[in-house]
């Protein structure tokens, strides 16, 4: 599998903007801080230093695990005691840098550490020729002892131009077997940790849909979603970036005809704490080139 210099660059640059910008938005995560200031002063960075966004950024709290984010005219504050995940995705001309981090307003150093520890671990092992399952098997031997167990139905995934999970999948937990690593592989590892049950379920709440297909729309609100959202080329958006009324209408009339695909927030059980870090990387000849880190 080869990449060319110009393709390179741009995951490159990609990669160095989300861990800029990143580290912007994890600092907006202070006690009493809206969480839509938080949200929406981070992506419109994206969009100052001149990249788009590949999904809205999620933030993600206490047991939620992923898919949140800001719902329009949000009132949520960050709290004393709160464990949030902030998770970015960046592109440049189609070439996508995810990342996370977990900032912890609370004392839930331990479980953040698990996620990051193991994520390294896993960053380690990465080279040619390498099973995912035993990236799976290292990931999910650090976070057990640090005391905690890994998120199991919740992977790292590839990266290809304009998608944002292709393959390879690289599990979390202990797996045999699985895609063998190849040279200029593009993938996400994102290790889970969590003081539940070690598995997430969907909530009832979406913020985030993806288009699959494309279906002529009857209602205006729905033509107006698909004008919005056909420029992302297929990647996640944020009902809060849709103008205009009745847009629950719309949404819930393109899901039903399947021309969207909705990504409930995932949750772990109530009362649990899960943490999260993230990393893209480029399989090289002899491991790997992490580029937002």
């Amino acid at each position: 599998m080869s990449m060319d210099d110009e393709v390179f660059d741009a995951y490159r640059e990609a990669g160095a903007l989300a861990r800029k910008v990143l580290r912007h938005g994890a600092g907006l995560v202070k006690e009493g801080t809206t969480l839509l200031d938080m949200v929406e002063e981070t992506e419109q960075m994206v969009i100052e230093e001149g990249a788009l966004l590949a999904f809205p950024l999620n933030v993600s709290s206490n047991d939620a695990a992923a898919h949140d984010t800001a719902m329009p005219g949000d009132e949520r504050v960050f709290a004393r005691g709160d464990l949030i995940k902030v998770d970015l995705g960046v592109h440049v001309d189609g070439y996508i840098a995810d990342t996370a981090m977990t900032v912890d307003l609370g004392n839930h150093g331990q479980l953040v550490e698990a996620s990051r520890a193991a994520l390294e671990a896993a960053i380690g092992a990465v080279r040619p020729g390498v099973a995912t399952g035993e990236l799976g098997t290292i990931i999910q031997a650090v976070i057990e002892e640090h005391g905690y167990k890994p998120v199991g139905n919740l992977t790292g995934h590839g990266l290809d131009r304009y998608d944002l999970h292709g393959k390879p999948m690289i599990p979390n937990i202990a797996m045999n077997g699985g895609t063998i690593l190849e040279e200029g592989m593009v993938f996400a590892i994102e290790p889970f940790a969590t003081t539940g049950s070690g598995k997430v379920a969907e909530a009832s709440r979406v913020e985030i849909y993806k288009q699959i297909a494309a279906r002529p729309a009857r209602l205006p609100s729905a033509r107006r979603i698909l004008e919005t959202v056909r420029p992302r080329r297929g990647l996640p958006f944020s009902r809060r970036w849709v103008p205009g009324d009745k847009v629950e209408i719309g949404l819930s009339t393109l899901v039903r005809n399947g021309t969207l695909h909705p990504f409930p927030v995932l949750h772990d059980i109530p009362g649990s704490f899960v943490s999260q870090n993230e990393h893209t990387m480029i399989v090289t000849a002899d491991g790997c080139e992490v580029t937002t880190r």
